[in-house]
């Protein structure tokens, strides 16, 4: 049963303020503040419980970006609240997502990013500080543009350093950091409206 309006809407609004407060506030991507003050950020909360269904959802949200207009929807941010909780059963869903992304004929031009609230680097332990920059409120798949990561990655030299910057800053937050910004203390970065209104979907 699809979930309630008010439940899609609090799920979105959770995204939002991690997208905002972390994201495009401690900059862990330069790029993420430009399509989502334009508005061309799409959310889809899909209510599946099965990784299977996922996939479905996956699939028609892979089409519909690849034939949507950029400059309507330039990527999207398919969010999970209902399934894939564990982290192991989430990366296994990414494997089978990559191979849908091929067997669409979409490699090149489109690619996934994932980001989960147990989101752990290999090599490190889940309580560490580093892991909270792919840490989100709920799984998501994020859909991007080839095209867009390039043009973006051209506007900053220093692109490939970000991981490296990432880590350093979260080092520097460490836990309870983290915890006061995300609660929105210290010095607040962009406000959480960002001064969009969400592109929603139902899924």
């Amino acid at each position: 049963m699809p979930s309630s309006a008010s439940h899609q809407d609090a799920v979105i609004a959770a995204t939002r303020h991690w997208l905002a407060r972390a994201v495009i506030g401690l900059n862990l991507c330069p790029f993420a503040k430009s399509v989502y003050v334009k508005e061309q950020v799409r959310y889809v909360v899909c209510d599946a419980k099965e990784a299977a269904d996922v996939l479905d959802v996956l699939e028609r949200e892979l089409k519909l970006l690849a034939e949507t207009d950029p400059a309507q929807v330039d990527t999207t941010l398919l969010i999970v609240p209902e399934a894939l909780a564990d982290f192991l059963e989430f990366n296994d869903l990414l494997y089978f997502a990559e191979r849908l992304l091929g067997s669409l004929r979409l490699e090149g031009m489109l690619q996934i990013a994932s980001f989960h609230p147990q989101y752990q680097f290999e090599g490190t332990e889940p309580d560490d500080i580093e892991n909270y920059t792919n840490r989100a409120p709920y799984p998501i798949l994020h859909l991007l543009r080839e095209d867009s990561i390039a043009r973006a990655a051209a506007a900053f030299p220093d692109a490939a350093d970000i991981y490296e910057r990432n880590m350093e800053t979260m080092r520097r937050l460490g836990h309870e950091g983290w915890q006061r910004w995300m609660n929105g203390g210290d010095d607040a970065g962009d406000d959480d409206d960002g001064g969009a209104a969400p592109r929603k979907a139902d899924a």
